[in-house]
């Protein structure tokens, strides 16, 4: 029997009609420029995606790939390679066969010769190597997660206090890691991304230095350390995020770009001067969390399908509203994601830009060149865009350019900030917005907040009394209703919650709600209105999940008003 024909990998992709012959040409010129992989630049460039490759490699090369998430790692097999070695040569071993001598080994490159006779050199005689195809980030991070911490922070700082720190090479680009402080803020970035933090404080007090993360919405204090550290501490941050090391009496910006895992994380820094020093808060912008797919945002198979209608309609504004730290933009570039295709162009206005995305034009907003949400807008109608993204409706020149480019046939995006969905006309009418402007220009308004997930390791189920049954809608007919309440385990850090997810109300504006908006109607007309057509409140959609046993009422109580329900 023959083997199969094999083909260079570009080729392989061109006739699955993974990338066109004009994407190969790009990679191929980078990969003269920097000899990189074929396979890791056309990843890069976001022409395809790790498992495409992989899966291209692997039935090119007749070998078995294999997903690092899904399989549970062998302890025995992670003691016969050592962990300089695992990264050296990009492996990862995934289990040790007992009864044949053989070593499953998760590689990047199969084919690399010299990995594979160093590795059988180094291992008992007898053990026989079985590579297979794994993407190189989830080696990385593989090797983070199951060889521990690349770096101690109790390691640096013993270092640092039994050694001299030299401030004076903090900025200094050669052997970084030579220097303790260098390390010690790298494994503290290092530290927050593997817990899931979305922001770093470093706050300076009188005689120490507090370290927070924000943890699911939630801020908790991870280490006190003396404020001896800080100073280096804050050069280190600042060269990192490019700011002016000398300045300290006023507010800066920055931003970090960091390889954690092999995969990019990125880190926008902000500096506040404060009475004990500077106030240094990092949020964490990391893409695999900001892009999600629209059905994972976790609405009701309903709302899903009313929010697919809604992005269907060809022009018109699409408002997302809620608080700060809400999921707004996380809901908006999921949108975007859904409809991004080659035959639209989408263009984005934001301050700034968070998550780059492929294929979508993005442009941060410069006070310093004087462009401001109103003047991006009215330059981005001259380049010819079908959807337009505008970060954020803060006064009556911007809402007029977003209305004036629904009005004209684009589909504009943007958010508000206000307590629900309906509350947004009362919003658009403060800014100054015209009823009949806004009558039949909305598509449909969305308000969202965050609330914590239980953990399903240690979370607790009892029936609900009579308060809570009011509070979850249920009359006395309805049968007993079981909710779940927070316990504390060390899978969640004994917080009782593990992750994150958005409760939503979705407002689709048809003819009776535009009705009621071009004649001024109140509050509770545009409520009855709203109700009238099928519309859920925030409320009803928390205690959809309560009932579902994905959070708790005390939790949903966090981020919205129950109070109606007791009335």
């Amino acid at each position: 029997m023959s083997e199969p024909a094999k083909f260079p990998l570009g080729k392989l992709l061109i006739q699955k009609g993974v990338i066109s012959e004009d994407q190969l040409r790009i990679a191929l010129i980078e990969q003269k420029r920097s000899s990189e992989p074929l396979g890791k630049l056309l990843i890069t460039l976001g022409f395809v995606t790790e498992a495409t490759v992989r899966e291209a490699l692997s039935e090119n090369l007749n070998q078995q790939s294999a997903d690092l998430t899904s399989l549970v790692v062998d302890a025995i097999a992670l003691k016969l390679i050592p962990k300089d070695v695992a990264k050296r040569y990009r492996v990862f071993p995934i289990v040790y066969e007992r009864d044949t001598d053989n070593l499953i080994l998760a590689m990047a490159d199969t084919s690399n010769i010299v990995a594979l006779d160093q590795i059988s050199a180094m291992l008992v005689k007898g053990i026989t190597i079985a590579p297979v195809l794994v993407n190189e980030s989830d080696i990385a991070r593989a090797i983070d997660q199951y060889y521990g911490f690349e770096l101690s922070i109790d390691g640096i700082l013993l270092e640092i206090e039994t050694g001299e720190v030299n401030y004076a090479a903090m900025a200094a680009t050669t052997d970084e890691y030579s220097q303790p402080m260098v390390r010690l803020m790298d494994a503290l970035l290092a530290d927050a991304v593997q817990n899931g933090a979305s922001d770093i404080h470093f706050e300076p007090e009188q005689s120490f230095l507090r370290i927070r993360y924000r943890i699911d919405g939630i801020l908790r204090q991870i280490r006190s350390l003396h404020k001896s550290y800080w100073p280096a501490m804050a050069v280190r941050l600042k060269v990192m995020s490019n700011m002016n090391i000398a300045e300290s009496r006023a507010p800066q910006d920055g931003r970090i770009s960091i390889k954690f895992s092999g995969r990019q994380i990125d880190f926008r820094a902000s500096a506040q001067p404060t009475t004990h020093g500077e106030n240094f808060v990092l949020r964490v912008l990391d893409r695999q969390k900001g892009l999600v797919p629209l059905d994972g945002l976790g609405l009701g198979e309903d709302e899903l399908q009313l929010l697919k209608l809604m992005i269907a309609r060809p022009h018109g504004v699409i408002l997302v509203t809620g608080p700060t730290g809400s999921g707004k933009t996380t809901t908006l570039y999921s949108i975007l994601n859904h409809i991004n295709t080659e035959s639209v162009n989408i263009m984005t206005l934001e301050d700034p830009v968070e998550y780059p995305m492929n294929m979508i034009r993005q442009t941060s907003i410069n006070e310093s060149a004087k462009m401001g949400f109103a003047d991006g807008i009215r330059s981005m109608m001259r380049q010819d865009p079908d959807i337009i993204l505008v970060g954020e409706v803060r006064d009556r020149e911007t809402a007029e350019m977003a209305f004036s480019a629904a009005m004209t046939g684009h589909q504009v995006y943007t958010t508000l900030h206000t307590n629900s969905a309906i509350g947004s006309v009362s919003r658009l009418l403060d800014i100054g917005i015209l009823p009949d402007i806004m009558a039949g220009n909305i598509i449909g308004i969305i308000a969202q907040r965050l609330v914590r997930r239980l953990c399903q390791a240690c979370k607790t189920e009892a029936l609900a009394d009579a308060t809570e049954r009011r509070l979850l809608g249920l009359g006395a007919e309805d049968p007993p209703a079981t909710i779940c309440q927070a316990g504390g385990c060390e899978a969640c850090g004994h917080q009782g919650y593990k992750g994150r997810m958005a409760i939503m109300e979705l407002l689709k504006v048809n003819a009776d709600i535009d009705e009621a908006i071009a004649r001024r109607a109140s509050l509770r007309e545009l409520k009855d209105s709203a109700r009238a057509a099928g519309f859920r409140s925030l409320v009803d959609d928390g205690m959809r999940r309560v009932l579902e046993g994905a959070t708790s009422l005390d939790e949903v109580a966090r981020v919205v008003d129950l109070t109606d329900r007791l009335a």
